[in-house]
């Protein structure tokens, strides 16, 4: 009898190849087509980055942030982003929300009396108990301070304003309703607000959130409408007088002011959920204000990223002939 063992091996090797074969060929085609899709298609730009960082000088831009935003006021459009649309806590950037609120429920000369519950554990401006103040100088100093007891004196009056049967607590709250209902109107779709300080509530929740998108769109129309106020965090330094005839020099948590050319306005904010967040307008040229802001950073690099973002938007927009 013959042996067929060498047969049976010779028709494997047969099949195996002819497997083989046609596996090479299904590669090599896949492979020019997919060479053929390659050289036709145009390929967006990671989810985290804009149009513009295709276009030098954005493209190497180092940045501690978690997220970043550049907005042209004058064209009304986004110059550069980076996780722009991400909510992330605000920290003391929702200040800038409390004092747009606090003057569409009041004016600016309204009296507000500073009430020892007032004064928060983590305050640190220097407000005096029963210490009286007009609207608009303590929203100045609330502003460049960063003052938490500012903010809360008058998120407590402004929400009970007219209001007799309402308690300081109360009013808080539907005072913080108010800053919501004003980010709806103003579309700020990833913003939302606990707090009319941005504290932390404890160690997970923040007392705010927001994107950068939103904080440039937010402060783009805080400084509009009140370019005064606002106004005078551009400044190192500045001397308010409350009512009960009570100076306080006041410096600006924004230690950079000086390095940033032309600047109309700014807001810092820090905590442990926040990290380093800032957001800034200038002049980059006649009558053209940028609004540029960080959220994420650390307490030194948001400074650090801001000047970046800042002469590379300079820069772009003379490439651009913007």
């Amino acid at each position: 009898m013959r042996n067929s063992q060498p047969q049976k091996e010779k028709n494997k090797f047969t099949l195996a190849g002819t497997v083989l074969g046609l596996a090479g060929i299904v590669l090599i085609t896949v492979l020019l087509l997919l060479g053929n899709d390659l050289n036709s298609s145009k390929f967006s730009l990671p989810e985290e980055e804009s149009t513009a960082v295709a276009l030098s000088p954005f493209r190497n831009l180092q940045l501690s942030a978690r997220s970043a935003y550049v907005y042209d006021m004058k064209g009304k459009k986004e110059i550069f982003s980076r996780n722009g649309s991400a909510q992330l806590p605000l920290a003391s950037l929702t200040k800038v929300m409390m004092a747009i609120t606090a003057l569409s429920l009041l004016p600016d000369t309204t009296v507000v009396n500073i009430n020892p519950s007032f004064l928060l554990t983590e305050g640190d401006s220097g407000l005096y108990s029963n210490e009286s103040w007009q609207l608009k100088d303590l929203l100045n100093l609330t502003l460049v301070e960063s003052s938490n007891d500012g903010a809360n004196a008058i998120a407590s009056v402004a929400g009970a304003f007219g209001k007799p049967d309402v308690s300081e607590k109360i009013g808080r709250q539907q005072f913080v309703e108010a800053m919501n209902k004003k980010a709806i109107e103003l579309n700020l779709a990833q913003t939302y607000f606990l707090n009319p300080t941005g504290l932390d509530e404890n160690v997970n929740v923040s007392g705010a959130y927001g994107s950068a998108h939103d904080m440039s769109i937010l402060f783009s129309n805080a400084i509009t409408k009140y370019p005064e106020l606002f106004g005078s965090t551009s400044y190192h330094e500045r001397v308010f007088t409350s009512l009960s005839n009570l100076k306080h020099v006041v410096k600006n948590t924004n230690t950079f002011v000086g390095n940033i050319p032309s600047l109309l306005g700014s807001k810092t904010g820090y905590t442990d959920l926040a990290g380093g967040n800032l957001v800034i307008a200038f002049d980059a040229g006649i009558d053209h204000p940028i609004v540029v802001s960080v959220l994420g950073s650390t307490e030194k690099g948001r400074f650090e990223d801001v000047e970046k973002l800042v002469w590379t938007t300079l820069e772009y927009l003379s490439n651009n002939d913007l």
